[in-house]
């Protein structure tokens, strides 16, 4: 009996609890909607989601063309060797640089000697001969025609000899411009093959570039635009240039024509054969522009968060817009926006279109009169 009376005192103390559990949620919700004792309703309620706070201001972006390139010497040549045979002298050394002309090998050239040495007494041979009878047909004594034949002879013998010259010279293989030579394996007594590479050549002091233009922007650029290149060798550091050439021809598979800028190159930094980013300016224009933590991506579009002040305080209203260049940590924006207008600086995966916000170190969400809706 007496459990029993246990039972059921348990039993109506736990519904007693239950019925003020729903009561009281019943007057918490109803103070939700309500916005609760002296609260605003509705959205902005200050109830929100506190958001940093960005505005849409005026900035300069740059219309650029960006396109790789591989850099190349103003001249460069692969110094080798005509012929087969052996090297005799070296007269260079690695990364030397030399003047148009310098004897950089010597080959061995005892045949040819000998033909200089053969030629020479030819020489010496015809002229005496041709003296003679030169000398005779002054007096009279000689027919002028025998002299004439031995004038003839010396011609034949003095180009002879300026052949077996050339054929010495020939042996020497000389730099062909100026420029500063590379690394090298060969020493005397190296045979040398014909198209065998005994060292490179570079003129460095200016650098050219080949890139591919797009034929869209043919008609925007000229002969002497100037350009901006960096290399990861050198970090964000650019070296200025401008264009020299543009191809006469359009390739038909990729509609783009090949573009060749200078770029001085003091000191020999920029190396043939790096890779170079080549930015070609095309005038500034001013747009508004916001963070680019401010701008959420949805497919092919983009939306960012407007703050929008009302009677009832700021809301957050989602804005697609139309954006366009990114620089320096800021996006353009098209289309969407107007300068000045504020927008939700981050966190913007966290926020539902028209929830209420605070703004975080605003004193006050009253109402701005004339505000945007």
């Amino acid at each position: 009996m007496i459990k029993r009376h246990f039972f059921l005192a348990a039993a109506a103390v736990l519904l007693a609890v239950m019925v003020v559990a729903v009561i009281l949620r019943i007057a918490f919700a109803g103070e939700e909607k309500g916005g609760g004792p002296g609260g605003r309703g509705g959205p902005g309620g200050g109830r929100g989601q506190t958001v940093s706070e960005a505005v849409a201001t005026p900035r300069e972006f740059s219309d650029e063309i960006r396109v790789l390139g591989v850099a190349r010497g103003r001249r460069s040549v692969n110094i080798t060797s005509s012929t087969s045979e052996l090297i005799t002298r070296v007269l260079f050394t690695d990364g030397q640089r030399v003047a148009a002309g310098t004897p950089l090998v010597e080959l061995q050239a005892r045949e040819e000697d000998a033909g200089i040495i053969e030629a020479r007494a030819r020489v010496d041979q015809a002229q005496r001969q041709y003296d003679r009878y030169k000398d005779l047909a002054d007096r009279g004594i000689a027919p002028r025609a025998t002299a004439e034949q031995y004038l003839s002879e010396l011609q034949t013998a003095r180009a002879s000899l300026t052949a077996a010259q050339a054929r010495r010279g020939d042996r020497i293989i000389r730099a062909p411009f100026a420029g500063v030579l590379g690394l090298s394996t060969v020493t005397a007594g190296t045979l040398v093959n014909p198209g065998a590479i005994i060292t490179t050549l570079d003129d460095i002091d200016v650098i050219r570039v080949d890139f591919p233009v797009p034929e869209r922007y043919l008609g925007v650029l000229r002969q002497g635009t100037p350009i901006t290149a960096t290399a990861d060798a050198f970090g964000e550091q650019g070296f200025g240039g401008r264009i020299a050439l543009i191809d006469t021809r359009v390739n038909e598979q990729t509609r783009s024509a090949t573009a060749r800028a200078e770029i001085a190159n003091p000191g020999g930094r920029i190396r043939p054969g790096m890779l170079v980013r080549v930015a070609v300016q095309q005038g500034v224009r001013t747009a508004p522009a916001v963070p680019e933590a401010a701008v959420q991506y949805e497919g092919d579009g983009a939306f960012v968060y407007r703050i929008a002040r009302g009677e009832r305080g700021a809301s957050a209203q989602r804005v697609e817009v139309e954006t366009g260049a990114v620089e320096g940590g800021f996006v353009e924006i098209l289309s969407g926006l107007e300068a000045g207008d504020r927008v939700v600086g981050s966190g913007l995966n966290r926020i539902q279109p028209g929830a209420p916000v605070r703004v975080a170190g605003a004193r006050s969400e009253a109402p701005a009169k004339g505000a945007r809706p």
